[in-house]
């Protein structure tokens, strides 16, 4: 088959893939956001040009299938539209650690006394005290003269208003919830009055130099908000169900790590609902609160205040540490609100599309993301099994020959230049895989939003007992399955020349290869979908080996404290001795008062430990411990491995044991 294929028609891809090799070869970020962008601009027209005059009609083609072939292209066109703005976007980037060093040393060195109050509000629902209790330790602990600590509770909890008086933590409620998180924390403004104030999630535990790292910013007047980046303690369902932690970053590091760097760059960095600071006159100049027309409040009110010449300005450290969301439920109801929120901005005058914006910020602000993750996957699962099955046409005049030549240089150049310009953060399989995933359950949310954008309730995401849902997501396993059942029928079907449905036999190749592919997606889509338990209580991280002790009656050994969780620890001993599993010893951390501890197990890594019940003040020195200081959860050491072989590799291999 192959021999009968023009050479000529290998030569763009070749052609393409060299030039990606010598890009990456070249170790440039300034030479990749020059030559990629505009490389895969001029792809991209060649391709567009192709599907234009050649692939819309053609002889047999019929009415049916000219309405499913333009439908195809429509999605085809929003998907590149897509990605060419986001590498227009990744042609600039923006770092501002060594800012925040020189602000960080002008903070210390000036007079304490002087510095502005700052408003902590810690907005709150439903979530329990196991994860309340470290955002709200963790606040206490940072690092500024003049604090304000808030718990705006939306549940009008008694238990919660007793908690907060014991620790001398500020309480408000109000009356109803409307206006739901915005409202929340409007509410909680017009009561209040620093100027400054930094919101965070009830899960969102911040370090202790979060506002040393963070208000220096503000010395720019045009700096109407502060903002840091979501990362995360736990793994993230497709790390967890995956078992990829160890190879895999959480899927928001390429948003947080390369998107929102490159949006800083343009102005066009936004405020994220938790951990930003905002500055409060400006958020007098566009009314002194919130926007609540859109469940992503977040997002409109950089735009509001875009609008008045003030910008976001994005660190992007580690300051605060929070919950990726638990279980597949916990994902899709977060995913949803984002995405019906970002739709609903559209339908705004203060969205993208109202007057007072640049061009620009219009382009980086339209949820072109949220419209195109899920179509472009549905349409791509879909196409070759109604093709199969009906024999009707996606695209019409098309052999393996146009592949090669128009369609795989579009998709290996963008996905290669996606991945050269984030450093390697973008994984392709991966991010296919969670697309599909993702499109059972936003599409139906996106297409009503698009329909209805208001009126739509605002879930918040289950965090802590509340997220731990089914074993399985139901509606996700069975449509996967079926469509490999159906995908496996197509193929077979039309394999044996007497019942084959296809008539243009030269596009059997292109459908068949397309169908493998999309029954590999679909069985890591099917695996990720079933949930696997949590290996441990409660998330370890890492403690550099420091100094510690463990005290067996009046035997006391010197150790290195290798991780350290609120439940347990791990520690290096040169001699464990007579310590044995089960012995009941006490365990000298520093800046943590002893406690009792059981050994349960003994192994060349060392003693592990589990504390007995520590009481609420260990706990809380525990609590400062982990999440104020800057220590990193425990990872296992990535071996040299590709993310997309470990990926496959879960659908023959069983996920190996945790460290």
């Amino acid at each position: 088959m192959i021999l009968d294929i023009p050479r000529e028609a290998f030569w763009p891809l070749l052609a393409l893939i060299g030039l990606l090799f010598l890009v990456k070869g070249a170790g440039s970020d300034r030479l990749a956001r020059l030559v990629l962008p505009a490389a895969i601009a001029l792809i991209v027209a060649l391709y567009l040009d192709w599907r234009w005059t050649t692939t819309l009609d053609g002889p047999g083609i019929t009415a049916l299938d000219r309405v499913f072939i333009l439908a195809f292209f429509a999605v085809e066109l929003l998907a590149l539209a897509d990605g060419m703005i986001l590498l227009l976007l990744l042609t600039r980037r923006r770092d501002n650690r060594a800012e925040a060093d020189r602000h960080e040393r002008r903070l210390v060195a000036a007079d304490q006394a002087s510095l502005p109050a700052v408003d902590v509000f810690i907005a709150t629902y439903n979530e329990s005290l196991e994860v309340l209790e470290r955002t709200i330790i963790a606040a206490c602990a940072l690092d500024w003269p003049a604090l304000r600590i808030w718990v705006l509770d939306d549940g009008r909890r008694d238990w919660l208003r007793d908690w907060c008086a014991r620790k001398g933590v500020g309480y408000l409620t109000r009356p109803d919830n409307r206006g739901a998180k915005a409202g929340n924390i409007n509410a909680a403004l017009a009561r209040t009055d620093a100027p400054f104030v930094l919101v965070l999630d009830a899960d969102f535990a911040p370090r202790a130099n979060f506002l040393r790292r963070t208000m220096g910013f503000f010395e720019d007047p045009r700096v109407g908000i502060v903002q840091a980046p979501h990362r995360f303690f736990n793994p993230d369902p497709m790390q967890q169900n995956l078992s990829v932690h160890r190879v895999l970053p959480d899927d928001q590091r390429l948003f947080f790590d390369v998107i929102m760097p490159a949006r800083d760059a343009w102005d066009a960095a936004f405020c994220c609902g938790s951990n930003g600071v905002i500055r409060r006159a400006a958020l007098a100049e566009v009314g002194g609160r919130l926007p609540t027309g859109s469940i992503t409040e977040d997002m409109l009110l950089t735009l509001v205040m875009l609008r008045k010449g003030y910008v976001t300005r994005y660190v992007n450290e580690t300051l605060a540490l929070g919950l990726a969301p638990e279980s597949t439920d916990a994902f899709f109801v977060q995913r949803a609100r984002w995405a019906r929120g970002a739709i609903q901005i559209l339908y705004l005058r203060a969205g993208p599309l109202g007057p007072g914006l640049r061009l620009i910020h219009r382009l980086f602000f339209l949820p072109t993301h949220w419209l195109t993750g899920s179509l472009v996957q549905a349409g791509s699962l879909l196409a070759p099994v109604l093709f199969m099955l009906t024999g009707i046409v996606p695209i019409a005049n098309v052999g393996v020959p146009e592949v090669l030549m128009y369609q795989l240089p579009v998709v290996i150049g963008y996905m290669g230049s996606l991945q050269i310009l984030s450093r390697g953060a973008y994984h392709p399989l991966a991010a296919v895989v969670l697309s599909a995933f993702s499109a059972f359950r936003l599409l139906p949310a996106v297409l009503v939003t698009l329909v209805k954008p208001h009126g739509h309730a605002f879930r918040v995401t289950p965090k802590g007992r509340a997220a731990h849902g089914g074993s399985h997501d139901r509606l996700i396993v069975a449509g996967a399955g079926a469509l490999i059942l159906a995908t496996t029928l197509g193929l077979a079907l039309n394999a044996v020349p007497g019942w084959r449905i296809v008539e243009r036999s030269a596009l059997i190749p292109v459908v068949a290869g397309w169908s493998v592919a999309n029954a590999v997606v679909l069985l890591l889509v099917a695996v990720l979908a079933i949930s696997r338990p949590p290996q441990r209580e409660q998330e370890r991280f890492a403690m550099g080996d420091e100094p510690a002790a463990i005290a067996l009656g009046d035997d006391r050994r010197a150790g290195a404290l290798a991780d350290l969780s609120l439940t347990g620890a791990l520690l290096r001993l040169d001699d464990p001795g007579s310590i044995a599993p089960g012995a009941r010893v006490t365990v000298e951390i520093a800046g943590v008062q002893p406690i009792p501890a059981t050994v349960v197990g003994v192994r060349p890594a060392g003693v592990a430990l589990r504390f007995d019940a520590p009481d609420e003040a260990a706990r809380e020195a525990l609590i400062r411990r982990l999440f104020s200081e800057a220590h990193e959860p425990v990872t296992a050491p990535a071996p040299h491995e590709s993310p997309m072989m470990v990926l496959l590799a879960r659908l023959l291999l069983p996920a190996p044991k945790p460290a």
